[in-house]
């Protein structure tokens, strides 16, 4: 015989957790400036690959000096050699051309190796911290950004950064002692020369600067539409058979078309930006080579410069064109990596609220007793969610939450494990304020099952043990037998070895929550957490999953929130919530004898099914409708 379920809470505390946007730290983001970001970078991520930094730089050194090098022995060849017939000196400048290449191609191949393994190492280190600070951050600031976003962040913004460093610093360094390198042989065989050459760089300057504040608008806007997007694509993913259900495959296409034709906009116009920089630099080059052209011919038509020298110059200043170019766009490349980094530092600066005391105790468990002393909590806006909330759980006693939808029921569980904190009174076991004890032994005191039960995409032998991954095979099984799962376990594919699929989609709703009870089972907590585990199961799956919860809570210190009649009524004690408060507590009968809420909730929900209970007085409408 079906039960029909009362009505559901906001499961987790969502609203509390969706309003808990993490909007301080974005808009300092978005305050972050380019020394920051370098100085940031160089601090935490290069500075720990120092060794391959130094060894970067000084292959860097030898391709800048090896590129020096060359039209001094052009010049040589031309004004020394070429002259005067010079077949000894001829050889010696070709060996020296050969030397100089062998070192710059070998020294360039150790400065692109070691730039690439910094560049991965850096990406590796930032991946890794922002999970682990994602991973242990409140639950509140998780569900204040869609999934989706933090994998944009993961691997994009990271990319991004990795990107500013290694070619905004690596890169830049080789490509200006290059550039020094070749100025340097310029000044040294004509200074006049050099300065016009050099006349045109400042220009340069003062445009990149502009086009990398364009650069940057159109980065941040451009990995903010990507965040968008990987969030349309995983939600869409994750709901499918909504979407063909509903046959919406139409509608979700077209979001990501649009989701995807923002991102193409964003990323045209900092692609504009940067294309921007090679016209201004092929022009202002063209303007410096072709003064040194103009008033270098001049010196050789005047006798007060050589051929060898303005051909050497040339060449130099020619060898000089590509670097000097990579070193003007380093401002755009900065810039898309500054916007990243607005996206990628406040992630990785988050710090947990919900953290244990310095002078942390470890839990100390007798009895397993659960005591909520007039709890009080408000969502972030400050609206009230729990008013002076008291609640007694003895040892090994079953108390269930009752009540409205939004009443609060999911809140007080998620107290416990202090997934967040009240605002006021306490939550104790066996008389410790958990506040007061080690977050890792709190938990360790509790199991949770809930009403869809998340699995890994691993074995099923995997997602029992995941709460004791050093169980031992006959405790796995065992497990799985207390739990009703062994006998369709054995007959998957292959048995404990069958992979789940992701979110273990491979099996029946309950099938999941059978290997969820046998997860809980095989962690053998003294208090377990049940938020509604059987509401969304068929009548078939609810038995057995009811027999595994049975031998589940036995011994257990076990609160509930109660949707079904075959729960509700055989708990020690039961509270009625409702509007954060304590409406009502005591037994099924004695509740149904009261007539209040819950004879109320329990006519309207449960004697068309069920029809065991003696009716009080007819409940009010009103009552009704609100529930």
């Amino acid at each position: 015989m079906s039960e029909t379920t009362l009505p559901d809470d906001v499961t987790g505390g969502a609203k509390a957790e969706r309003q808990a946007q993490p909007q301080a730290t974005a808009a300092r983001a978005q305050e972050l400036k380019t020394f920051t970001v370098l100085q940031r970078t160089t601090r935490d991520y290069l500075w720990p690959n120092w060794r391959l930094v130094v060894t970067s730089l000084v292959t860097s050194a030898v391709v800048a000096s090896s590129t020096g090098v060359l039209p001094l022995l052009i010049q040589r060849v031309f004004d020394d050699v070429l002259p005067k017939k010079n077949l000894e000196m001829l050889v010696l400048v070709a060996i020296a051309t050969i030397v100089a290449s062998t070192f710059k191609g070998v020294a360039s191949y150790g400065s692109n190796l070691t730039k690439n393994i910094i560049g991965q190492n850096i990406i590796s280190a930032i991946q890794t911290r922002m999970f682990a600070r994602i991973v242990k951050a409140d639950l509140a600031w998780i569900s204040g950004t869609h999934s989706g976003r933090f994998i944009s962040s993961f691997m994009t913004d990271t990319g991004r950064v990795r990107d500013a460093v290694t070619m905004s610093v690596i890169d830049f360094v080789q490509n200006l002692l290059t550039v020094i390198a070749l100025m340097g042989a310029m000044f040294f065989m004509n200074w006049k020369l050099a300065i016009l050459a050099c006349s045109v760089i400042p220009f340069a300057i003062l445009y990149m600067r502009k086009l990398g504040k364009k650069t940057r608008k159109a980065g941040r806007k451009s990995l903010e539409g990507t965040g968008d997007l990987s969030a349309l694509i995983s939600e869409a993913l994750g709901g499918i058979r909504v979407v063909k259900a509903y046959g919406q495959e139409d509608r979700e296409i077209g979001r990501v078309a649009k989701a995807v034709a923002n991102v193409l906009h964003h990323m045209r116009r900092g692609f504009r930006a940067k294309a921007a920089a090679s016209p201004l630099t092929e022009s202002l080059s063209g303007v410096g080579i072709a003064g040194v052209i103009y008033f270098g011919g001049l010196s050789v038509i005047q006798g007060s410069l050589t051929s060898g020298e303005l051909f050497a110059f040339v060449s130099a200043l020619m060898l000089a064109y590509q670097p000097l170019k990579a070193v003007a766009n380093t401002q755009t490349i900065m810039q898309e990596g500054v916007a990243a980094a607005a996206r990628v530092f406040p992630i990785l600066d988050i710090e947990p609220q919900i953290t244990a005391a310095a002078d942390a105790a470890p839990l100390k468990l007798t009895d397993g007793a659960i005591h909520f002393d007039n709890v009080s909590f408000a969502y972030s806006d400050g609206t009230p969610a729990l008013k002076g909330v008291t609640i007694d759980i003895p040892r090994g006693h079953t108390v269930a939450l009752v009540g409205p939808s939004g009443g609060g029921k999911s809140t007080i569980l998620n107290l416990v494990p202090r997934f967040y904190d009240p605002l006021s009174g306490s939550v104790s076991i066996d008389g410790q304020d958990i506040r007061k004890v080690t977050l890792a032994s709190l938990r360790a005191a509790s199991s949770l099952v809930t009403q869809d039960p998340f699995l890994f995409d691993d074995t099923v032998r995997a997602n029992i043990a995941y709460g004791r991954p050093d169980a031992s095979e006959e405790e796995i099984v065992a497990a799985a037998r207390n739990a009703a799962a062994h006998d369709f376990i054995m007959s998957l594919s292959d048995g404990y070895d069958t992979q789940v699929g992701e979110a273990g989609f491979r099996l029946s709703g309950g099938q999941r929550q059978r290997i969820a009870i046998a997860r809980a089972m095989l962690k053998n907590s003294p208090i377990l957490l049940l938020d509604e585990a059987t509401s969304a199961l068929d009548t078939a799956s609810e038995l057995q999953v009811q027999t595994a919860l049975a031998a589940l809570m036995k011994g257990r210190t076990t609160l509930v929130i109660a949707h079904r009649l075959s729960t509700i009524k055989h708990a020690n004690n039961i509270y009625v919530i409702d509007g954060g408060r304590v409406l009502e507590q005591g037994t099924h009968a004695e509740l149904v004898a009261r007539g209040g809420l819950y004879a109320e909730l329990s006519r309207s929900q449960f004697l068309q099914d069920e029809g065991e209970l003696d009716s009080p007085t007819p409940a009010p409408q009103p009552a009704i409708a609100r529930a």
